[in-house]
């Protein structure tokens, strides 16, 4: 009986029914909203909040580690080096240092003195959080019981400075190699907003599970195609080969999931999507209200920097979590 008044009520607020299923919970950058982003302290509070999917991203270092990081290069706005001193500039290139010089900087808190800290007045500092490893997440899954919890971990790179990270294949195949070491295929997807690290993934470990990441703003468009009719985020592939559908290019991709910019989601847009048994996953989603209308839209999971607030949504609506 409360299962089928609990169908009924999605029926009448326009809820997806079938995206209810299996909801995944997404903590962006562990809790970026919360605690210091990619940290160990991120997603141990992540999964005290309780999420089905830690995300996460992903350099590589001089000496062939994966190490956590949204940017390619030490980002003054979090960063201070072994004397306590803020960083004054972008840099260096994670590429360019070892795991152990990597680890002489301290990511606990946010520079005060830069815009990006009053973006997450709700961010608890936590001095000492050094940038992480991904065999160092795993770690923290093990020792903290959960072992069903995914990792969405996005490869950063960009077609427009090369220079700053691997090659796509270089590092698809440092990803699929510690994935396999750690034993958690089955519950990993790897994302980019590149897709050739996806392409070169499915080529060398076609058992891992791949997200397309797309954004049309006007502070990054990677769907916009340029003078050879293909973006240059997308491998190659042509939008205009696939009847200008995006749901069909992403499908093209290889990719099973499709994470676009939340803004960009339409309830067509779901619909096409499912059609072609692609999960819907939009990012980054903070707002309670945003989240119930995507929700009502037919999402399949949220990428977010409060969980926290996703799962009272949730609640709301019956739902349970992890």
């Amino acid at each position: 009986m409360a299962r089928c008044i609990l169908l009924i009520g999605l029926v009448f607020t326009g809820v997806d029914a079938h995206a209810q299923q299996g909801f995944d919970v997404q903590g962006h950058r562990g809790t970026r909203g919360l605690a210091p982003e990619n940290t160990l302290a991120a997603f141990r509070k992540a999964m005290e909040i309780g999420v089905t999917t830690l995300e996460t991203d992903l350099a590589l270092t001089r000496d062939g580690t994966l190490v956590l990081s949204h940017e390619p290069l030490l980002n003054p706005d979090l960063t201070r080096d072994a004397d306590g001193k803020w960083l004054t500039g972008p840099g260096p290139a994670i590429r360019s240092l070892t795991l152990t010089q990597i680890k002489a900087y301290d990511v606990g808190r946010l520079n005060p003195d830069r815009g990006y800290s009053r973006q997450w007045p709700e961010q608890v500092p936590v001095d000492g959080e050094r940038i992480p490893s991904l065999a160092e997440l795993v770690s923290l899954t093990q020792a903290m019981g959960k072992t069903q919890v995914r990792f969405n971990i996005e490869t950063k790179l960009t077609p427009q400075r090369p220079e700053e990270t691997p090659d796509p294949m270089a590092f698809a195949t440092a990803v699929a190699s510690a994935v396999r070491t750690h034993d958690i295929t089955a519950r990993t997807t790897v994302q980019s907003f590149d897709w050739r690290t996806l392409v070169a993934l499915k080529q060398v470990a076609p058992e891992i599970a791949t997200a397309c990441l797309t954004i049309e703003a006007s502070s990054m468009n990677t769907v916009a195609a340029g003078a050879d009719g293909a973006s240059p985020w997308h491998a190659g592939l042509k939008r205009a080969d696939h009847g200008g559908s995006l749901p069909r290019l992403v499908k093209a991709a290889g990719c099973g999931t499709w994470s676009m910019f939340w803004r960009n989601l339409t309830p067509d847009l779901v619909k096409e999507a499912h059609a072609l048994s692609l999960k819907v996953v939009p990012w980054t989603v903070n707002n309670p209200a945003d989240m119930r209308n995507l929700m009502d839209m037919g999402a399949d999971g949220l990428i977010t920097d409060y969980p926290d607030r996703l799962r009272k949504v949730m609640a709301e609506r019956g739902m349970t979590g992890p």
